[in-house]
This record gives C-alpha cells, sequence and structure tokens, in this order.
C-alpha cells in the first residue's frame, strides 16, 4: 500500500510522463506530415493523426498540473529536437556541429525549465 507522500509523487511522475508521451508523438506527427504525401499514403496519414490526436491527449493530461508555460515549451522542444535528430539520420538533413550545438541549447533549456518547475 502506498503512503500519501507516495501517492503524491507517482501522480506527479505521472504528469511529466505524460508530458514525456506528448513529445514523443509530436514526434511522430511531424514526421507523418512529412511522409503522408498529401494523404496519398494511407500508413502515414494513420500515423499523422493517430499521433497528433494523442500528443495532444497527452499534453492535456499534463497540463492539469504542470504549468502551461513549462508544458508547452518542454513539450514543443521535445518535438523540435526529436524531429531534427530523426531528420539528420534518416532524411539526410544537415548533422553541423553548429546545429548540434543549438540542440544542446534547447536541451538544456529545458532542462532548466524542469529543474525550476514547482511541479
Amino acid at each position: 500500500m502506498l503512503s500519501p507522500l507516495q501517492r503524491n509523487l507517482n501522480t506527479k511522475n505521472m504528469n511529466w510522463i505524460n508530458l514525456l508521451l506528448a513529445g514523443l508523438f509530436e514526434i511522430g506527427w511531424t514526421i507523418g506530415l512529412k511522409q503522408m504525401d498529401n494523404h496519398k499514403n494511407t500508413l502515414w496519414t494513420s500515423i499523422f493523426y493517430i499521433s497528433i490526436i494523442t500528443s495532444f491527449y497527452f499534453l492535456q493530461q499534463a497540463i492539469k498540473v504542470i504549468p502551461i508555460g513549462t508544458a508547452y515549451a518542454i513539450f514543443t522542444s521535445i518535438g523540435a529536437v526529436g524531429t531534427v535528430i530523426i531528420g539528420m539520420i534518416f532524411f539526410k538533413e544537415p548533422a553541423t556541429l553548429i546545429r548540434i550545438g543549438f540542440i544542446l541549447l534547447i536541451i538544456a533549456g529545458v532542462i532548466g525549465l524542469k529543474l525550476t518547475s514547482t511541479h
């Protein structure tokens, strides 16, 4: 049986997990958007719609507790960083040191927002 403190910690952690899942599904819908070929590719069109609905569901759950400004900044950062990395790996987008440096700056900002969040 969980103590009230353990339940509270589990609830707080779940909100951050929801936010992480929202960001990961954001990566899914951005890649789906690129690959769906104006709705001609049904697999990627399905991935796009399932991912975007799921992404916003998890974001909605997270912002019940996490402040909207913090949640949205982290949500978009996860999506942006993930999409850029996938673009570099799978779509042969440039992986220059300057791009990697800016990705690291985004990650540092997300860590800073998480560390300074009271939730």
